[in-house]
């Protein structure tokens, strides 16, 4: 069952367009004096556009009397018609020219801005995130800047503009019934387009709904491609996707069909208001009460001021449209991280580089408790390894340490110093990692290699992938350093994957570094080289090895058991063989484990 997407205008909504036109308001604050200098070559360039009728009614009142007395051309208003024109189009056009710093601008920053904000966000928001509907998003907001910053600034000010002095001449010169006639005429235009306008905004609304939806639905499906291969599920996710377009296409027929009435009876309105006075100016000039001149000069006002009014339909349509686009980023915008910074952070001083975790509590949920008063130090330059089951808790420790959540009881200290109250910025410059799970940039191995210490130079990166056992595979590639490795890295193994991984941790340089199942992509052979570099590695570090094969942190200065978020037994390797507890059983079954492959390998070969 689809969720119910329909979307109806409400004072709340209409609160949130203001809202959102607020939001404008620093994008042009940063250019004001450009934006002036814009808004004096609008107004001259109207007074322009309104001159050219009323040189027009000189023009034919001169040629009519020239005509009974044969004089000559009036050369000097003819002159005068045609610089009007050129200064209506010279002043239009400086006017774009000294907006469009203002505009891309203003794109730029809220790209960027925005960019910036998703990656201040909590680690939990990106789980939970649509990556595709928040690409459209962005998309769509970044447009809608540019189009309400057009509209707002260059097409209802010069509108509004254009009437004022048109009223100011009418008025001035003709009897009240013109200006009633031609305003009358606007008031019912705008109150007509105002109202459809309101009630299309719900198939807009629901229209954007459905292509978010059917863009999220459509990369998911791209991201997942190796999922959608195993189960054979292609016809499924087209069957998805097509579904949803179906219903997009539905209301995007209908916003058009609406969209038609709503052009005829603005066509209506214009026919009747034209008609109308158009009667009243010929009456009046056969009554010898207004000239000919006067007559074309009503004519041309009239035609002039319906051009951009039949235009203002459209830009008020554009703006519903542009901030209902928009309305989806402001919302983003206006998330508060999960995670911030301490008024009086300060920056996270690594003198010896000892790690401390106090009485730890931890759930992702506030009904789902992961960790209970967990409690471990690791003294600087040693190593300690955390072992249990799958879901027991020994990733959630890498993520408290990095400060992706904070602790909901407890504290976490680094040389004495609680991780809350330093910057995150230096609390993550202070530790490495190798995750299980390493996901690549779409970009050559030298950049990804390179992303631990962008400044680093090629001879340290170099340095790095032979540590972790990953020069020689790269060098071995026809494109070398330079090989792309393809979205989120899928043309390596997991094991050339997680090498990357090492050779970043390596090339970063930390003094605290994590192995989160760091070789588990790797075979035996493999895993013994890399155990060796990283052991090499870590013996200057103080080291936090989150593991499940056991055989892998034999060696570390201490073991902990985490069963179900609680510490259960902590020793040395053999310490805790002598236990014969938690870990004396994992060990013992992980050995027939392997002695069952080893086996499995022999008669493979046999």
């Amino acid at each position: 069952m689809r969720p119910d997407l329909r979307y109806t205008e409400s004072p709340r909504q209409q609160r949130r367009d203001w809202t959102n036109i607020r939001a404008l308001l620093p994008y042009l604050w940063e250019y004001r004096g450009r934006v002036l200098v814009a808004l004096g070559c609008l107004v001259l360039a109207k007074i322009a556009n309104i001159g050219v009728p009323l040189t027009l009614k000189q023009i034919v009142d001169s040629l009519d009397a020239s005509h009974q007395a044969a004089v000559a051309l009036p050369t000097a208003l003819l002159l005068a018609y045609g610089a009007l024109k050129l200064g209506n189009a010279l002043f239009g056009e400086l006017r774009d020219v000294l907006f469009a710093r203002v505009r891309y601008r203003a794109m730029r920053r809220l790209t960027v801005r925005t960019l910036a904000h998703l990656h201040e966000l909590s680690l939990r928001f990106h789980l939970e995130r649509k990556t595709g509907a928040i690409s459209r998003d962005l998309e769509r907001g970044a447009r809608s800047l540019s189009t309400l910053l057009n509209y707002l600034a260059f097409s209802i000010l010069p509108v509004a503009v254009e009437f004022l002095l048109a009223a100011m001449l009418l008025l001035g010169r003709y009897p009240a019934a013109f200006t009633l006639i031609i305003f009358g005429s606007v008031a019912a235009y705008v109150a007509f387009t105002l109202a459809i306008t309101n009630w299309r905004m719900e198939h807009r609304h629901l229209m954007n709904r459905l292509e978010s939806q059917a863009s999220n639905e459509a990369i998911d499906s791209l991201i997942n491609y190796e999922t959608v291969k195993y189960f054979g599920n292609e016809n499924w996710e087209l069957r998805r996707c097509d579904a949803t377009l179906a219903a997009w296409e539905n209301s995007a027929v209908l916003s058009q069909t609406s969209m038609s009435a709503l052009n005829f009876g603005q066509g209506a309105i214009i026919a009747a208001g034209a008609t109308l006075i158009m009667f009243v100016a010929a009456g009046r000039v056969a009554a010898g009460q207004m000239t000919l001149g006067d007559l074309v000069l009503v004519n041309a006002l009239l035609l002039q001021l319906f051009i951009p009014l039949n235009f203002l339909g459209i830009v008020y349509r554009q703006i519903k449209y542009a901030l209902a686009d928009m309305d989806d980023l402001v919302r983003l915008l206006g998330r508060t991280p999960e995670i911030r910074d301490a008024t009086d952070a300060v920056e996270l001083a690594v003198t010896r580089g000892e790690l401390r975790f106090e009485q730890v509590n931890f759930g992702y949920q506030p009904d789902r408790q992961i960790l209970f008063d967990v409690s471990f130090s690791v003294p600087p330059g040693r190593k300690l390894a955390v072992v249990g089951a799958s879901g027991a808790g020994k990733s959630t420790l890498a993520r408290l340490l990095f400060r992706f959540y904070d602790v909901t009881g407890g504290r976490i200290l680094i040389d004495g110093q609680d991780i809350r109250d330093v910057t995150q910025p230096s609390l993550r410059a202070a530790i490495g990692i190798v995750p299980q799970d390493t996901v690549l940039f779409n970009d050559t191995l030298y950049y990804n290699l390179a992303y631990a210490r962008p400044e680093a130079s090629r001879e340290e990166i170099a340095t790095a992938a032979r540590m972790a056992q990953l020069h020689d595979f790269i060098a071995a590639l026809p494109a070398g350093y330079e090989t792309l490795v393809g979205e989120r890295g899928l043309k390596l193994s997991g094991g050339e994957k997680q090498r990357v991984a090492i050779a970043r941790a390596i090339l970063k340089r930390p003094r605290i570094l994590i192995f989160d199942e760091a070789t588990s992509a790797l075979d035996s052979k493999s895993e013994q080289a890399i155990l060796q570099a990283l052991r090499a590695v870590a013996a200057e570090h103080t080291t936090l090895v989150i593991a499940h094969r056991l055989s892998t942190i034999v060696d570390a200065d201490q073991i902990l058991v985490l069963d179900h978020g609680r510490v259960r037994e902590q020793g040395t390797h053999r310490e805790l063989l002598q236990q014969d507890g938690l870990y004396a059983q994992m060990w013992a079954l992980q050995q027939r484990e392997r002695e069952a492959e080893e086996e499995e390998r022999l008669l493979g070969l046999a």
